[in-house]
């Protein structure tokens, strides 16, 4: 009874989103997204916890709670998301490309906004993806 009351929820909150989202989208001169820029936060201990509750929060249920795209929200809305899993794949996007689609959102997908997630969380996110493609290829 949860889950589908959960669903739900997210369901009307990302049609919210979505309808709320008018005109063009506000330049990021954020300068952590800086032409060139390159990950600044480390892969410790404390940067990929709060990566994984963040992606769990906002990522998982669309992208699937292993990164596989295959979250609940995404199949009953019809949307293809990548596979994360795939480390072939992320490997051809550089760590600032990441970045910006998760800041600035892409197509049906809302943008991480400052307001949720300071810009190193969104880099520590970042992280987290990449590590969601290592630990697929590490189990095959």
């Amino acid at each position: 009874m949860l889950k589908p009351f959960l669903f739900a929820s997210a369901v009307v909150l990302f049609a919210i989103s979505a309808s709320t989202a008018q005109g063009p989208a506000p330049e990021d001169s954020t300068p952590a997204a800086a032409s060139g820029q390159k990950n600044p936060v480390k892969p410790t201990a404390e940067s990929r916890a709060r990566a994984k509750v963040i992606y769990s929060q906002d990522c998982a249920l669309c992208h699937g709670a292993n990164g596989d795209g295959k979250g609940d929200l995404a199949t009953a809305m019809g949307v293809s998301t990548g596979d994360w899993t795939d480390g072939k794949k992320l490997s051809a996007k550089s760590d600032e490309e990441l970045f910006k689609v998760i800041r600035a959102g892409k197509d049906k997908m809302p943008p991480e906004g400052a307001d949720r997630a300071k810009d190193n969380e969104v880099w520590g996110l970042v992280l987290y993806i990449r590590d969601l493609g290592k630990h697929s290829a590490a189990s095959n």
